[in-house]
């Protein structure tokens, strides 16, 4: 097998804590992470030349070493001293910069396909200890579904996720968030409202998604909405149509709102495009990175 297409999917975040910081640097988090079916397609196909190649649809992504793709390939190729080249295409659909793991989800398909490609027989686990080398959200990349994430996010406990009936209205608004400039606003001593991270798993193991909904939290999310009005404008575009909750996904600035109903979703979805072009309306899934033929 020379070539390999995969779906490479995007994540919310049901929840986000933030505990403390390490010594590195690295914040220690607790989370809620749940798959969505919004995916990019990632093509990869071996070379003769020892090279690697990252090509993209996308003019907003870099196609060199600065690429997770590229750091994801040279990382299996240095590991187990692969002297062939690979190129990498990335069809995205995904967001970017959305505080949806984008990224982190094309770097875990890339070892997922060349695991198979180079028939390395690597476990999912031992993929996701290489994985997180590259970034703490790639473990969880490659598996998908819904975890609790705790550490600085590699620790992974799978949990009951959303119904597959549940409409995921999302938005990104067009707006730069860093990630780096997120963490540093927030004042680890005075975080008023956190959430109840247990609670909320019992929720969805009893598939009370709207008591869910109302008590989802994210800590970063005053920090980001209070450098960018959108957050709270799409948030309350989101409830004024029926949305059970809305909340930023990770440090943002994407948007997510849980409907019970798509017609309302989709009503949201129309209003939204009036000031926004990413708006897209999805559900759960069970799946991270699916090898696709």
């Amino acid at each position: 097998m020379n070539s390999i297409k995969l779906k490479s999917r995007a994540k919310i975040n049901l929840s986000i804590d933030v505990l403390g910081k390490r010594e590195d640097g690295y914040h220690l988090v607790e989370m809620i992470m749940q798959t969505i079916n919004l995916y990019d397609i990632i093509k990869i196909k071996e070379l003769e030349l020892n090279e690697i190649v990252v090509k993209s649809n996308s003019s907003d992504i870099p196609v060199d070493e600065n690429n997770i793709v590229y750091k994801a390939a040279n990382l299996i190729k240095n590991k187990f001293n692969i002297d062939k080249g690979v190129e990498v295409f990335i069809e995205k659909n995904i967001p970017i910069a959305a505080g949806m793991a984008g990224g982190s989800s094309n770097a875990a398909a890339v070892l997922v396909g060349l695991n198979k490609i180079w028939e390395l027989n690597l476990s999912e686990i031992e993929l996701q200890e290489i994985g997180f080398k590259l970034g703490a959200d790639v473990p969880y990349c490659i598996s998908g579904k819904t975890s609790l994430a705790q550490g600085v996010g590699e620790k992974l406990t799978n949990i009951k996720g959303l119904p597959g009936d549940i409409s995921i209205l999302v938005c990104k608004p067009e707006i730069f968030v860093s990630t780096k400039d997120v963490y540093k606003g927030l004042d680890l001593k005075n975080i008023k409202n956190r959430p109840n991270t247990e609670y909320l798993i019992e929720c969805l193991k009893e598939e009370k998604i709207e008591d869910l909904s109302k008590n989802m939290v994210n800590v970063l999310e005053d920090v980001t909405s209070n450098m960018h009005k959108e957050i709270k404008e799409i948030e309350h575009i989101m409830m004024s149509n029926n949305a059970l909750g809305s909340m930023m996904s990770g440090s943002g600035p994407t948007v997510f709102g849980l409907f019970k109903s798509i017609e309302d979703a989709l009503k949201g979805k129309e209003e939204l495009l009036k000031n926004y072009h990413q708006v897209y309306i999805v559900n759960s899934s069970e799946k991270g990175v699916e090898i696709n033929g």
